[in-house]
């Protein structure tokens, strides 16, 4: 006698045990040559690590921030160096409404993108201010404008069905901390846009990259108290690279941070709130 039909959900999870999972869908990075990349927030000593990889790979690159004088002068560099295609440009986070003009600018320029880096943020005088304009600078800089540019950037990889995004994030946006808890809400902040942007782009053959870098050699973190394991500018530049063409969604760099961020969110509430940093 024939038994009744039965959906997968009813069968004998013995049976459905049994099956081997599906592999997992692999977006690739992409592949060094002619693969044009723009850097966003190109002036910035972790920018000029990345850029000169970049070059060193011979791949077109539009460099782009509000100095453009210094992109100038570093497009420039590569080009006499390396013999790339470098072009540069104005680019302001905080001017939202010129983000899409800016983005056809950059495609005219290389012809195609293949991929993206933003390095754009910054910690402002007071990353803790209780002021709300101050505090509105800090976001504006750090998260609305980097949504911004990189949705724009997103759409236009989601139509082409390839891409590759590096978002550059921070420790600070893993735990709230007194020493900088607006801008460390504001990278985290980011941090949580960029994986629901991966989780929507992953069908779709895009990658979405968050990139953590702790302290660096940089203006920001120069004679700051209590830095530690510092990192050199232009090697967190090239682990950038290395992250544009493959490596996991979300990079720590150095590496050792991602245990240091995980004993620090591992510490209970209690305690950490009456802790110093």
């Amino acid at each position: 006698m024939k038994g009744p039909d039965v959906n997968e959900g009813d069968r004998p999870l013995a049976k459905l045990a049994l099956r081997p999972p599906r592999a997992p869908r692999v977006v690739s990075g992409l592949s060094p040559g002619n693969t044009p990349v723009l850097i966003l927030g190109a002036t910035s000593p972790m920018a000029r690590g990345l850029a000169t990889a970049l070059a060193q790979s011979g791949q077109p690159i539009y460099l782009a921030s509000r100095d453009v004088e210094e992109c100038a002068r570093l497009a420039s560099d590569l080009r006499i160096r390396h013999g790339v295609t470098v072009f540069h440009g104005h680019f302001d986070a905080g001017d939202l409404e010129s983000h899409l003009p800016f983005l056809g600018t950059v495609l005219e320029a290389l012809g195609s993108l293949e991929g993206v880096v933003s390095l754009v943020g910054t910690m402002g005088e007071d990353p803790a201010t209780l002021d709300p304009f101050k505090a509105e600078q800090i976001i504006r800089s750090n998260y609305l404008g980097v949504v911004s540019i990189l949705g724009a950037c997103a759409q236009h990889f989601e139509s082409q069905r390839r891409g590759v995004i590096v978002g550059v994030t921070s420790v600070a946006g893993d735990r709230g901390r007194q020493s900088n808890f607006v801008y460390g809400s504001a990278k985290g902040a980011l941090s949580i846009w960029l994986s629901g942007l991966r989780n929507r782009l992953h069908s779709k053959d895009v990658r979405v990259v968050t990139f953590k870098p702790g302290f660096v050699d940089t203006a920001m973190t120069y004679g700051k108290p209590g830095t530690f394991c510092v990192a050199s500018p232009m090697a967190a530049g090239r682990a950038m690279a290395w992250a544009l063409h493959g490596g996991p969604d979300i990079v720590y760099y150095p590496r050792m941070w991602r245990l240091i961020m995980a004993i620090i969110q591992h510490i209970p509430e209690r305690v950490f709130k009456g802790m110093k940093l």
